[in-house]
């Protein structure tokens, strides 16, 4: 084990780095794209259950099947990586999301609306504040989630953990299995320790705006 890491400790680093990186993009990516259809269909219940709806059925699919459907529209690598990361994230965000700010007392809301606040400000200002551990909590899921789909990416040549994972596979070589699962589990780990504090730091400071 600790000769593997004198001698490759370079590869497994840099795996470890593209692996970061594809779960980095992905994740800020879906992040956006959740915040705005949730702005957008907040008001539209019916809406935003149909696309909840769609993103679970796209969730089940097993993520082996997803990169092939998509490898002819978009090709080998890490582009289709990252597309099928971001549509696996959706369904955990948007379902945590408007939990979150569904619970929130309707007489907040109407007292917001009545002090003058257009809807935008009612809700990055009073829905999102108040929804915040529901929402850190989704972010949490989607990120753990998808750092170990991205595992799989290796097998469309997106790079990451998962070619140290497979290689171990492919020349039955346990050091190169054990080195993959337990890097995949530190960065799991850190990245949610690091959310933690994020969130323990951004709730400080609302309470402290309150």
């Amino acid at each position: 084990m600790i000769d593997y890491w004198i001698n490759y400790h370079t590869r497994l680093i840099e795996a470890l780095l593209i692996h970061v990186q594809l779960v980095t993009v992905s994740l800020m990516a879906a992040l956006l794209i959740a915040m705005v259809v949730i702005f957008t269909c907040l008001n539209k219940g019916k809406w935003l259950s149909g696309l909840i709806y769609f993103f679970s059925a796209l969730y089940s699919i097993p993520s082996y099947a997803f990169f092939a459907l998509l490898i002819p529209l978009s090709g080998l690598g890490r582009n289709t990586a990252i597309i099928v990361l971001i549509l696996y994230s959706e369904y955990i965000l948007l379902r945590t999301f408007s939990t979150g700010i569904k619970q929130i007392d309707p007489l907040i809301i109407e007292s917001a609306k009545g002090m003058g606040m257009t809807d935008r400000q009612v809700f990055f200002r009073i829905q999102l504040p108040l929804a915040s551990k529901s929402i850190f909590s989704g972010i949490r899921l989607a990120l753990t989630s998808i750092i170990g789909i991205a595992t799989i990416a290796a097998t469309i040549n997106a790079g990451g953990l998962g070619t140290v994972l497979f290689d171990g596979l492919r020349t039955q070589s346990i050091v190169k299995i054990v080195w993959g699962s337990l890097l995949t589990i530190f960065l799991c780990v850190c990245s949610n320790g690091v959310l933690r504090l994020i969130e323990k730091f951004t709730l400080r400071n609302l309470e402290l705006g309150d």
